[in-house]
């Protein structure tokens, strides 16, 4: 089941006891820090949770599996997770 982010608004007015209108703009406001924080090149520690980090992927040459045809893959950014030890162990 994939959660979205009404779901965890909804968590956060009932365990937290507070109107919708406060727990969105709370929910919003961390995950704009987040994504700001991510923007700036720099990483996000959560700790007991995990590590958000962004890397460079260079430039390079793909091919579509099907058709064999190569295309260019043009450089970017992408965001990738790391789970803490705690939230590793408390998955397992």
């Amino acid at each position: 089941m994939t959660r979205i982010k009404e779901d965890i608004i909804r968590d956060v007015m009932t365990q937290v006891a507070l109107n919708r209108n406060t727990a969105r703009n709370l929910v919003e406001s961390v995950l704009s820090n987040i994504k700001d924080t991510l923007a700036s090149g720099d990483s996000v520690m959560i700790s007991g949770f995990g590590e958000f980090k962004v890397k460079h992927k260079r430039a390079r040459i793909g091919r579509n599996p099907k058709t064999k045809v190569a295309h260019k893959i043009s450089e970017r950014k992408v965001v990738t997770f790391h789970a803490s030890k705690v939230f590793r162990k408390e998955l397992n």
